[in-house]
């Protein structure tokens, strides 16, 4: 026997924007799960901070002949712009709880670049300090250029979602454990580690739903190798019954 289940669908969960209509209230569930996770056995509770950038370079454009002293080639701008940056600071390099800036798209010509960026951090203080860093850089360049053009760089950042674990830690740690216990009884693994990115349920937590992630049994995500598992999709059927039947909390 269970109480009322709530299920909705979002979509446009990969660009951020899969909460952005949600309709808490109508919902109507005080605690939820997403199914958002890969391969069997993934609990999560722990997601990064996440922000976009945009930075907007603009140049001078002058005949190649006679452009000594008075071009400024916006894209050699945007070239410098990312060099500043922590070069290990980047996807390539990190692991676990650090985090990046990861440059997206470039493009531009002499006159106006355009740079794309996500910013991303598991930890607060960190997140702020990686977007306080990208503002004193487009500042040390504006000072450098300043006479090309009173502002040859501008930036723009917009938070996409934060960290759920301050929504989940201490109060609504049950949805830990019971997931974990409705596992171990199906003979599935727990694995318990930070998501390297996002989910709804991140912005669900903060929008006064908490709401940790499962798995889907997806691997390889975001690849032309990424597929699924039926064998993981039945089990994890099992586990959203199984899930369904427990106390909302031990």
């Amino acid at each position: 026997r269970h109480g009322r289940i709530a299920i909705a669908f979002t979509p446009d969960e990969e660009i951020g924007e899969g909460t952005k209509h949600f309709d808490v209230k109508q919902f109507g569930a005080d605690y939820a799960y997403t199914v958002d996770g890969g391969e069997l056995g993934e609990l999560e509770y722990e997601n990064f901070n996440a922000a976009a950038a945009v930075i907007k370079v603009h140049g001078l454009n002058v005949h190649p002949g006679e452009a000594k002293n008075k071009m400024l080639n916006a894209i050699r701008v945007a070239a410098e712009f990312d060099s500043l940056l922590p070069e290990r600071e980047r996807p390539e390099y990190t692991e676990g709880y650090e985090g990046f800036c990861h440059l997206m798209k470039i493009g531009g010509n002499v006159e106006e670049a355009v740079l794309e960026y996500i910013i991303r951090d598991h930890d607060r203080e960190k997140f702020e300090a990686k977007k306080e860093n990208m503002k004193r850089i487009a500042a040390l360049l504006n000072e450098k250029y300043k006479l090309f053009l009173d502002e040859a760089v501008s930036l723009s950042i917009r938070d996409q979602y934060f960290n759920m674990r301050e929504k989940i830690e201490p109060d609504n740690l049950f949805l830990i454990e019971n997931a974990r216990k409705a596992m171990t009884e199906l003979g599935i693994t727990p694995k318990i580690s930070p998501i390297r990115g996002g989910t709804d349920g991140a912005n669900l937590s903060f929008m006064g739903v908490p709401c940790p992630n499962l798995c889907a049994g997806g691997h390889n995500f975001h690849g032309k190798y990424e597929y699924v598992c039926v064998e993981s999709m039945i089990k994890i059927y099992e586990l959203l019954l199984k899930l369904s039947c427990l106390k909302p909390e031990l």
